[in-house]
């Protein structure tokens, strides 16, 4: 464990991973998260923008929460969220179904085995004993 300031109020913690942030700090923030959603339970229709304001809460704050999919708007809501790769309407987070897959199938590939160069194939598989014994 280390002794640290808190990102947000600077009050020193004993920090053991993650965000720097105090209990105090993490408690508030959780606190107005349940009042945002309990906000946007409670009228579906409501802007981000009004959400911020009525709940006192910074924009940026729930367009962050919206981002990490820790708040899902119902479809047909009065909020301006898009894939960030398509531009398709979305409810939650950064990018639609469609795009997610993609990124997946993408990543899986990049991740694939590597494949020998061709020369090193054709004499792999040649059929011809590889080994090789010295006399002596």
């Amino acid at each position: 464990m280390q002794l640290k300031n808190c990102s947000k109020c600077g009050k020193m913690f004993q920090w053991v991973a993650g965000d720097v942030v105090c209990e105090a700090c993490k408690k508030k923030e959780e606190d107005e998260f349940q009042k945002v959603k309990k906000y946007i339970e409670d009228n579906p229709a409501v802007t981000m923008n009004q959400i911020a304001k009525d709940c006192e809460v910074k924009l940026t704050k729930i367009q962050q929460w919206v981002r990490e999919e820790r708040l899902v708007f119902a479809k047909g809501a009065a909020i301006d969220l898009t894939c960030e790769s398509c531009g398709e309407p979305i409810t939650t987070g950064r990018y639609c179904a469609k795009c997610k897959a993609k990124l997946a199938t993408g990543l899986g590939n990049a991740i694939a085995k590597p494949v020998a160069p061709p020369e090193e194939r054709k004499r792999l598989n040649t059929g011809h004993a590889a080994m090789q014994f010295l006399k002596k």
